[in-house]
């Protein structure tokens, strides 16, 4: 198969003489012929368009290029031959390809402009929190004296989604720990004689500390990502459109059942937690410290304070107000395609746990400080 030849460029006369169709089609061989060519570095060239029996704007693009190109190196270029309709094209394509200037190049702020830019951002989203907070505590004001208005079974449903459906990870979980608690401390102790004393301190570290924060982060991974996959998925398929059309609120429908379920679940589950947490590690100490049950039953409840458990209690309705009303906000926040939903589904358990660990800080400060 014969190839066409498109441009043939004669050293002596420095000429380029152009033949063939000039178009899209023939783009890529035009190309590679025009770079084999051993260009003079200076003075005139002359192209012949005599030849040419079409031209197309890629053509004339390519051809307005390699004249650029060469008028910036220092050779003149001069056009002969070439029909009036081709000229014209040729004329219109200098004046408006893009391509022919230079591409200005993105400037990338420094990192003091990142730094400001993210806290901007930052700053922009604690609003619309707060806006999204704002928006809830009117509507639960609204439907407060309106019982009937409550959706019971939209809260039945997160209740058992939230609750009874995690028990099994979250007591395994739990029991875990508990076993990983009195195997790490049992070590220390035995080698100082002070086996007993791992009741103490399996009791108070469970009770106070990882019963209720362990819970919240599980549910945050588990339900605080299915919030805002589920109301991602909605706003996406414009069922809150649909919602609103119809007169329904989506805060009365989907968002306060959500936060009020899992308000009423995370506590029960936290108890759950201590429950399956001080088994595994009175199992371990039975096993590990020959401490038997009847000795680590009424060592813990005559040495573990009541307010202990009040307080890790205590702080499973604030955190399940972090994880719901997170989860929540971020799948509101979907906006596009299901690459958003994704993305905020990630950040809204990572802003959960995050969140969950900075109010577990706050209350140690406050504890401490009122000596509990």
């Amino acid at each position: 198969m014969d190839v066409k030849q498109f441009t043939a460029f004669d050293q002596k006369s420095r000429r380029l003489t152009c033949s063939e169709e000039w178009n899209l089609l023939n783009l890529t061989q035009i190309k590679k012929q025009l770079s084999k060519i051993q260009w003079p570095s200076s003075g005139d060239i002359t192209i012949d368009g005599a030849a040419i029996m079409s031209m197309d704007s890629a053509g004339a693009l390519l051809l307005t290029q390699f004249m650029h190109k060469a008028s910036r190196s220092g050779v003149k270029i001069h056009l002969e031959h070439f029909t009036q309709e081709t000229q014209h094209l040729l004329d219109i394509v200098q004046k408006r390809a893009i391509s022919i200037t230079s591409i200005p190049k993105r400037k990338i702020p420094n990192w003091l402009a990142q730094i400001g830019r993210f806290n901007w951002d930052q700053v922009i989203e604690l609003k619309d929190y707060i806006n999204f907070i704002g928006v809830l505590s009117f509507e639960f004001l609204r439907l407060l004296f309106k019982p009937r208005q409550w959706r019971w079974n939209a809260l039945t449903n997160v209740i058992d989604t939230t609750g009874y459906k995690a028990l099994p990870i979250i007591a395994l979980l739990s029991f875990m720990i508990g076993v990983v608690i009195a195997y790490q401390m049992g070590n220390y102790l035995r080698s100082y004689g002070a086996n007993i004393f791992i009741v103490n301190l399996l009791g108070l570290s469970i009770l106070r500390e990882f019963g209720p924060l362990i819970t919240s982060i599980m549910v945050a991974g588990r339900t605080g990502s299915a919030f805002t996959a589920e109301l991602g998925i909605m706003k996406i398929n414009q069922e809150l459109d649909a919602l609103r059309t119809m007169g329904v609120t989506p805060a009365g429908l989907l968002l306060l059942p959500r936060i009020f379920g899992l308000f009423i679940t995370l506590p029960l589950l936290t108890m759950w937690a201590d429950i399956f947490g001080v088994l595994g590690g009175m199992l371990m100490a039975k096993s590990m410290l020959d401490i038997s049950y009847y000795d680590f039953l009424h060592r813990f409840q005559h040495e573990i304070p009541l307010r202990s458990l009040i307080i890790g209690l205590g702080k499973a309705p604030v955190f399940a107000l972090i994880i719901a009303s997170v989860g929540c906000f971020q799948g509101m926040q979907v906006k596009g395609s299901a690459e958003s939903v994704g993305k905020l589904t990630t950040r809204s358990v990572v802003l959960a746990i995050f969140f969950i660990i900075v109010a577990d800080a706050i209350f140690s400060v406050i504890f401490s400080k009122v000596n509990l």
